[in-house]
């Protein structure tokens, strides 16, 4: 076994140990522990996606060699290791975009605590993409859940007592129903590794047996991870979520938090369940379905809204739609439409929030429309990402979002005409809805408003924010530009994912 193969095992370890240690550090250690260590797994990430895009092949690493079915594995191919680069640069980016929030916001004697629960997140995250094993995955996602509850209420506010409790409520349901669909598999099949589940899995089906159960269990992760994912009809627990926590913490959970459940979801239709099951389940036609009202609705939901920040949220659901409208389409240029609009919207809802806190900051710490007038001429660099990022959302060329409603248009006319049809009239719909509601909150930050409103109310964002907001912008204009190579690369990675 050659070093680098060793990497993503690093990665995680690395990531949980710095929480370890970040206990008996002040708060001001921890911070640059937890930077320091976030942009060693970046680099590390890097070199493991380098490695297996030069091999061409996907490799396990087993836990402490021992085989299936008493070892634990990790699996890792080109698309888990370029989701672990993305998910890196996205924290990285939403920690010093949002780093003098954390200084204001925070209480000195949880700062520590703050950046142990990032060190926590970061660290499910990444086992999340690369476990081979079922129950792994199932106590990651506890573990996710954990810390994102602590982030949310980290502020030590009464409204994010409350949110956090709606989420850990929703989320405890969502994990509970894949820990039943997760013994259900277990039952059936005697395995809790991926891949001789889906070797035990194959003969059951070819033999017809247990299509009931089957069925049953597949509902089960669908539901269970499509809750904690905030797809419509469980999305609730989302506004408040994303819209009273700290702009780093709101990032975070909306850019990266949800998309490890959904490409968790996606890795076990073709890694386990095999992906034509899926099809043949006619679950996907739920899917589907689903993904459409959430485009439609979440958006309708967005322009009722007042405030920036519930707005963005509210966004959200109608992003995460069309995750899930791409995985309905039941084909493999939809998934990769899917898992393309992962890294776009991970991108840009990180450098919404940013940037909105930074157009708060200087209209006196507020975040309704009419506070906000003349907030892009206060913080010209808020201004300018906030912009771009609600460009890229609608679907301008040369921005991120453009390619991912591209490839959502075009994988649509290999899904049959009935398809075809509902995805480009509520492609069409809901780019006019996002249009509604970012143009109008553009319009508004850059309305024309007298000397004395163009001066600074409150406090403007740190030269490393505005560096951040820089960076977010150009990143979103390089995956806009420069796409082709990604999408080659999350199509091999997927190629290798079977």
């Amino acid at each position: 076994m050659e070093f680098v193969q060793n990497f993503p095992f690093i990665c995680i370890i690395l990531s949980m140990f710095s929480a370890i240690v970040s206990f008996i550090l002040p708060g001001k250690a921890a911070k640059y522990l937890h930077i320091g260590m976030v942009t060693a797994v970046l680099v590390l990430s890097a070199g493991t996606l380098a490695y297996v895009a030069g091999t061409g092949e996907s490799y396990t690493f087993m836990m402490g060699q021992f085989p299936a079915p008493w070892g634990n594995e990790i699996r890792v191919g080109v698309l888990e290791a370029l989701m672990a680069v993305i998910f890196c640069i996205i924290m990285l980016l939403s920690v010093f975009g949002g780093i003098a929030h954390v200084e204001r916001e925070i209480q000195r004697s949880r700062k520590n605590l703050f950046y142990i629960l990032l060190d926590l997140l970061l660290a499910s995250l990444l086992a999340l993409i690369y476990t081979n094993d079922l129950f792994t995955a199932y106590v990651f996602i506890e573990i996710n859940t954990i810390a994102a509850c602590g982030l949310i209420i980290v502020k030590k506010e009464a409204r994010t007592y409350v949110s956090a409790i709606r989420y850990m409520v929703m989320s405890l349901v969502g994990s509970g129903l894949f820990l039943i669909g997760l013994s259900l598999l277990y039952g059936i099949t005697g395995h809790l590794l991926m891949t001789p589940a889906k070797e035990a899995l194959e003969k059951i089906i070819a033999q017809g047996t247990y299509h009931v159960p089957l069925v049953v269990i597949m509902v089960l992760v669908v539901i269970g991870l499509g809750i904690k994912s905030g797809m419509y009809l469980f999305h609730t627990w989302i506004p408040d979520t994303y819209g009273y926590t700290t702009p780093t913490c709101s990032a975070i959970l909306s850019s990266l938090v949800s998309k490890s459940y959904i490409f968790l979801m996606i890795k076990i239709f073709f890694r386990v369940v095999g992906f034509d099951s899926i099809i043949s389940s006619h679950l996907v036609n739920i899917i589907f379905v689903l993904g459409l009202i959430g485009m439609i609705m979440g958006s309708v939901a967005a322009i009722k809204e007042n405030d920036i920040r519930r707005m963005t949220a509210f966004s959200s659901v109608a992003q995460i739609g069309y995750i899930y409208m791409g995985i309905g389409l039941g084909t493999t240029a939809g998934v990769v439409a899917a898992l393309f609009h992962i890294i776009v919207h991970g991108i840009t809802k990180s450098q919404l929030f940013i940037s909105i806190a930074g157009l708060s900051d200087v209209s006196d710490g507020k975040q309704d429309f009419h506070s906000l007038k003349g907030a892009g001429f206060r913080c010209k660099i808020a201004g300018a990402a906030y912009t771009a990022a609600s460009l890229s959302m609608v679907g301008m060329p040369f921005f991120s979002g453009f390619v991912s409603k591209y490839l959502f248009a075009s994988s649509a006319m290999t899904a049959g005409s009935g398809r075809l049809i509902a995805a480009w009239i509520v492609l069409g719909v809901s780019t006019i809805l996002n249009t509604v509601y970012f143009m109008r909150t553009v319009i508004t930050i850059y309305t024309p408003v007298d000397e004395e409103m163009r001066k600074v109310h409150g406090i403007s964002p740190s030269k490393t924010e505005q560096a951040a907001m820089a960076a977010m912008i150009l990143l979103n204009v390089v995956v806009g530009v420069a796409s082709t190579p990604i999408i080659r690369a999350l199509e091999s990675g997927l190629a290798m994912f079977g």
